[in-house]
């Protein structure tokens, strides 16, 4: 019986996609399936509607968050200054635009890749 199953426990070439598909997308895709399956049935003023509509918004933005003031890989490249003119711009442009998602996010990636030749 193998009892390491982490990333580096089994030294095979389909470890890492078995390792990815078990850890990642599986326990994903049974929440996921599970909210679809769910959600015919939901109330969408219901108070667990309001909760589940919160934290989504709540982890949208920790991660928008963790991305700006604590940022890892290209985005780390970018001052700080730079990142959080991107964000109020984009959030400007969304409310100024209709609430359209999309013009925020072009907004700001406009912005940082302006950056990338002001910094």
């Amino acid at each position: 019986m193998i009892s390491d199953l982490s990333f580096h426990g089994i030294a095979a070439s389909w470890w890492p996609f078995a390792f990815i598909l078990l850890a990642g997308w599986l326990p994903t895709d049974i929440w996921r399936y599970l909210g679809v399956l769910t959600s015919g049935q939901l109330d969408e003023h219901s108070p667990l509607a309001a909760i589940s509509r919160t934290v989504a918004t709540a982890l949208v933005s920790a991660v928008i968050g963790q991305l700006v003031f604590y940022p890892t890989g290209a985005m780390a490249d970018f001052s700080l200054p730079v990142r959080l003119g991107a964000l109020g711009l984009g959030f400007v442009a969304y409310l100024t635009c209709g609430r359209r998602v999309l013009v925020g996010i072009l907004t700001a990636e406009a912005i940082l890749f302006a950056g990338t030749f002001f910094s």
